[in-house]
């Protein structure tokens, strides 16, 4: 009787164990499904070397692109310590060992098995122009010191070069429209999609040493020279573009003082955009060195300059509009200044780096109107040196020029670009759009990612979760019956 009800046991586990086994493989077999999964991301680094200072920005896309483009988000930003690669005349071997700081902080983020094809870029902006205008060899110099480093580092480094002024002005126009959704934006119907063009975003930019403008303007761009064909996620855009060296922050604020030193008849100026107080003596040499300023001192000038401040914005006006050639454009509706063409502006602007960062000092980015900035910016003039200095303590290397910048700007907006009190609202001054750093960089990267070949997303198996439940209960109940078997046959004892 003993023996009987063991080999019943033993075939009932058995069998249970046979049927929920042979289940379990057909689920696995017939109600897998095939699935995407998204693709590894990939990374890029881009070196924005300015005139003043050097920036790192890491960007990261997923492997398979949408159109043909990369869907690319900032990952890392690093300020490289020192000023611009192009200060390093006197010693080029320092451009390059300035970048390592910053480097290894990107290695540190990218996946060390993706070093190698990280693709590596250094752009050189205004500065590096102007140097090469000056001194060709000193400029190839600095990039061939720059390309060693980067050639040292585990990464797929492609070049270090020059931008010109039109790549500079259109790739900032890309980062801004990007960043703000303009040119793909995710539905709720869950798929990627271009909104309308006419929520296109003009940028605004100005660096230490140039100034641009990039918009889509409401008909044809009459100068060739002045347009971009850009290229993103299956649609083309011609954008007007000029970058004005020269017109820059700090090479306006060198050329204005240069100008009030030839028109000195002794050592001694007064600034009319410095604050009635201020005093300074500065050696004069520098000041001319400069391919922007264009002439040498004066005959017959002391080594040292001494500057006083006369707190007068209007005479402060007057100064900055002689650096400026508003008669070649007399006449004529589609030009700026310097004989530069340029259709009237249209839309909305971002403005950024010193526009944004001069405003933002003067309390000016939240959308105030035109008279309010003007009044605002002309009061801040008047003021004395003394209080302003006790003013902003934390602004020390910059509070005697935020007077002739703010100045400066209104002067390039309004009589240069052709803003007016009515179209004024439509300049945004912003640092950031959509949670990324506007500049040229994104928008870099955007278009080599045209160029970089897509990863197809990896397939697996799938299974839905009733499916995958029902298959843990059966998998559990095939592997308790083979262990019942196992204790029966075992334990059980035989009579």
């Amino acid at each position: 009787m003993g023996l009987s009800w063991k080999n019943r046991v033993l075939t009932v586990l058995l069998g249970v164990a046979a049927a929920s086994g042979l289940t379990t493989l057909i689920l696995f077999l017939v109600e897998a499904t095939r699935i995407l999964l998204p693709a590894d991301s990939k990374f890029g680094i881009v070196f924005d070397a300015g005139s003043s200072h050097t920036s790192l920005f890491v960007y990261k896309w997923p492997a398979d692109k949408e159109n043909n483009t990369g869907v690319v988000s900032q990952a890392l930003a690093c300020q490289v310590e020192g000023p611009g690669i192009s200060s390093y005349t006197s010693n080029p071997a320092l451009a390059g060992e300035s970048l390592r700081g910053c480097l290894e902080e990107a290695l540190a983020l990218i996946p060390k098995a993706q070093h190698w094809e990280t693709p590596t870029f250094l752009g050189a902006t205004a500065g590096m122009r102007l140097l090469s205008q000056k001194n060709g060899s000193q400029a190839e110099r600095i990039f061939a010191e720059v390309a060693r480093v980067l050639r040292q580092s585990p990464v797929d480094f492609r070049s270090a070069a020059l931008l010109t002024g039109l790549e500079e002005g259109a790739f900032a126009w890309i980062t801004i429209n990007y960043a703000l959704g303009m040119l793909l934006t995710y539905t709720f119907s869950g798929e990627w999609a271009r909104p309308p063009e006419a929520t296109l975003v003009g940028a605004l930019d100005m660096g230490g040493a140039s100034t641009q403008l990039s918009f889509v303007p409401g008909g044809p761009i009459l100068d060739p020279s002045t347009q971009a064909s850009v290229l993103l996620y299956g649609s083309s855009y011609n954008v007007y573009t000029h970058s004005y060296l020269c017109f820059g922050r700090d090479q306006v604020l060198s050329r204005l003082l240069a100008r009030l030193v030839q028109g000195s008849s002794s050592g001694l100026v007064r600034h009319p955009c410095y604050h009635s107080g201020y005093q300074a003596t500065l050696p004069l040499a520098p000041l001319f060195e400069s391919p922007c300023v264009g002439t040498s001192a004066p005959a017959g000038t002391a080594q040292n300059l001494t500057i006083e401040g006369a707190g007068n914005p209007g005479a402060c006006v007057s100064a900055i509009r002689e650096l400026f050639n508003f008669s070649s454009c007399e006449g004529r509706a589609d030009c700026a200044f310097d004989g530069v063409y340029q259709p009237p502006v249209r839309g909305q602007f971002y403005a950024f780096s010193n526009f944004y960062y001069t405003f933002r000092f003067l309390n000016l980015t939240s959308g105030q109107p035109l008279d309010t900035v003007n009044a605002t910016v002309w009061e801040f003039c008047l003021r004395p040196w003394k209080l302003v200095e006790v003013s902003y303590p934390e602004q020390a290397p910059w509070l005697r020029d935020y007077c002739a910048s703010g100045l400066y700007i209104l002067t390039l907006l309004l009589e240069g670009y052709g803003f007016s009190e009515e179209t004024w609202p439509s300049i945004n001054f912003r640092m950031q759009a959509g949670g990324t750093d506007i500049g040229w960089t994104l928008g870099y990267m955007l278009n080599l990612t045209n160029m970089i070949p897509a990863k197809a997303p990896i397939t697996k198996q799938a299974e839905s979760y009733g499916v995958w439940m029902a298959t843990i209960v059966l998998v559990a109940l095939t592997l308790g019956a083979i262990l019942g078997a196992v204790a029966v046959q075992l334990l059980w004892p035989w009579n």
